[in-house]
């Protein structure tokens, strides 16, 4: 167990897009991912909406896997090992609500199959996939953009005193609590195309107007990503500090991405014949 000052680090974005379908969650994350990337070659889309994404190859030479139903976890895992394997810097994935819409299907048949309908006791089984998606994204080292869509409600308004209807993103169609798994949840509005934050650990968006996401949008992010300190350099701070062989271990298994890099093995070479006994 070690005691640290808390540091924050160069991250990977992990950034969820929700809006009704027809509010621009596609053109948006695109835009933003290229704003991150500045190589389209570098983007990959995990698509399960019937190739839309390729509608917007005009926009540059992007990546895309189109997946086919039924839309499980561990075909959206697969799909994102498949991107990092190709040396994707970024992944969007276009939508997550197949997965939990998929999920609530077989939780079902698996209740009707196995607990005489009893969809609490099933969800002990469905709940890990779920979760394992989820850590998934959180964990992959590259940025991901999700994309979910949001149920529609329509409701009545007044603009300059007349009755107006208009249409209203209201709850994402993914598990309770999913904008909160990320760095950052933008709600896009359907009429207007505009983007309000529901939640930001950047402090970008947060008590801003409503925005037009564009590739500014993700360079202001990307800047954002890159300002902490790198994973390599909080490897080796941790390294310097410990004082037994044992943290020394623990310090060299957490970072297994590191263990080829000269530097993090020069580190521990030397920190291991200091710490190991005359």
């Amino acid at each position: 167990m070690i005691l640290k000052k808390a540091t924050r680090k160069a991250v990977k974005l992990k950034l969820n897009l929700s809006a009704p379908s027809g509010a621009g969650k596609t053109m948006s994350s695109l835009l933003m991912a290229k704003g991150i990337t500045g190589n389209w070659t570098k983007i990959a889309v995990i698509d399960t909406e019937n190739g839309s994404a390729s509608l917007y190859s005009h926009l540059g030479d992007f990546n895309t896997i189109e997946l086919q139903p039924p839309f499980t976890p561990e075909k959206y895992m697969q799909a994102i090992d498949t991107c990092i394997d190709a040396s994707m810097e970024l992944i969007i994935i276009d939508s997550t609500t197949h997965e939990w819409t998929t999920l609530l299907e077989e939780n079902q048949k698996l209740a009707d199959a196995k607990f005489k309908g009893n969809t609490w006791s099933a969800w002990s089984h469905t709940t890990p996939r779920h979760d394992a998606f989820v850590n998934k994204i959180l964990h992959s080292p590259v940025h991901i953009i999700t994309c979910t869509r949001s149920k529609t409600e329509t409701i009545l308004t007044e603009n300059a005193g007349r009755k107006e209807v208009k249409k209203v993103g209201m709850k994402d169609q993914q598990r309770d609590g999913w904008e909160y798994e990320l760095t950052v949840s933008l709600e896009i509005d359907r009429d207007t195309h505009l983007a309000v934050p529901s939640k930001d650990r950047t402090g970008l968006f947060e008590g801003n107007s409503p925005f037009l996401i564009t590739e500014k949008t993700g360079e202001r992010i990307k800047e954002w990503c890159e300002s902490g300190v790198s994973e390599k350099q909080v490897a080796i701070s941790e390294m310097e500090v410990v004082q037994t062989l044992d943290d020394l271990k623990t310090i060299w298994s957490k970072y297994k991405s590191l263990q080829t890099d000269d530097d993090f093995v020069s580190v521990k070479d030397k920190r291991k014949d200091e710490l190991t006994p005359a």
